[in-house]
């Protein structure tokens, strides 16, 4: 009997993945992650807090499975929020998700789970599939793809990517839910956690606010023609392309352009001031090797975007330029840009 470790946050998704694992005869071990202190409750939905580890340990009772837990929440502090934090200062716009999933819940847990518990494989309830080519197993989107979790991956290592098992990824959530009911879970009505999980519903900018991690101050809005417009609240509050909440005057819509954190400026201007035909990359993580890269690629700069189409790419000193079909919009620096053949992801890398 083949053993896998489930990754169990306490939420519906991983309950169903564990219990669909162990009807199809695997060996269930289950493991939380405590990666919070902080008291979830009706409105304030957070991953892997402490409510979280006991909604995981009734589930996996309520399965008969094993269970353990697993503190790592000093390291994703350092590996996640202090990166988030950081970012935010610096004028970028991160994707905590994506880095935490190669730092913590992905990467790190199914290395953990190999060489601590000799485990080979690690399933998480991500609406993901996997397919292989050339020997190289390989990200593929999940079929509902309003929750598809691949853009997630982006940043996880192709060594990884062998281990790991979706049983979610050719399920619905509507269907999940149902499996959850039918079965009875003691979690089957409850509540999504928050997509940033650690802000437990906040703004960005309402989260440093709070924690006080670093002083939003207010700064200068220049037009892009170097014309004084007034005022921001601190960087952090904006990203690029944003129009809603500038507080500004013009004889038509402005958009943020860009952000010069070192002399805390806010660069505005009209929408066609946004546009560009290429995006850069840093530190692309390979899941195929460029050399195998063909056909018709598309790219995506955050979750939920629509893939852009691409027409040629280039890869240099570690930069990965992609240039568009057509002009796009700018996307952030700091987020993840993730490259895909029809719906395979071969990998991705933060946006320069």
């Amino acid at each position: 009997m083949k053993k896998v470790a489930v990754g169990m946050s306490g939420g519906v998704d991983s309950s169903v993945a564990a219990l669909l694992l162990k009807e199809q005869g695997y060996e269930v071990i289950g493991i939380t992650l405590k990666l919070s202190s902080i008291q979830a409750c009706e409105d304030i939905q957070v991953c892997c807090s402490p409510q979280d580890v006991k909604d995981a340990k009734k589930v996996a009772s309520y399965l008969g499975i094993q269970h353990f837990t697993i503190d790592w929440e000093k390291d994703f502090k350092d590996k996640v929020i202090d990166y988030f934090i950081n970012d935010l200062k610096e004028g970028k716009t991160p994707n905590p998700c994506s880095i935490c999933n190669r730092e913590i819940k992905t990467g790190r847990l199914y290395k953990y789970v190999k060489a601590v518990l000799g485990i080979d494989y690690l399933a998480t309830g991500h609406y993901i599939n996997t397919v292989e080519i050339e020997g190289q197993k390989l990200i593929k989107r999940g079929i509902d793809k309003n929750k598809d979790q691949s853009y997630f991956m982006a940043l996880v290592e192709k060594e990884v990517i062998n281990g790991l098992i979706f049983p979610l990824g050719n399920l619905t959530k509507e269907k999940t839910r149902e499996i959850a009911g039918k079965y009875k879970l003691p979690v089957s009505k409850k509540k999504d956690s928050f997509e940033i999980c650690f802000t437990a519903g906040k703004t960005p900018a309402e989260y440093i606010q709070e924690t006080k991690s670093f002083e939003l101050e207010e700064g200068d809005i220049y037009h892009i023609s170097g014309k004084k417009l007034g005022k921001h609240k601190g960087i952090a509050y904006y990203t690029i392309g944003q129009r809603r909440g500038l507080g500004i005057r013009w004889n038509e819509p402005l958009y943020v352009l860009d952000k010069i954190p070192e002399k805390n400026i806010l660069i505005v201007g009209e929408n066609k001031e946004l546009l560009t035909d290429f995006v850069e990359t840093i530190n692309f993580n390979f899941h195929l090797p460029i050399e195998k890269w063909q056909g018709n690629l598309k790219v995506q700069g955050r979750y939920r975007q629509k893939p852009v189409d691409v027409e040629d790419f280039s890869y240099k000193d570690g930069v990965l330029k992609v240039k568009f079909k057509q002009p796009q919009i700018k996307f952030a620096s700091g987020q993840i840009l993730a490259v895909y053949k029809d719906d395979i992801l071969l990998g991705g890398g933060i946006i320069k």
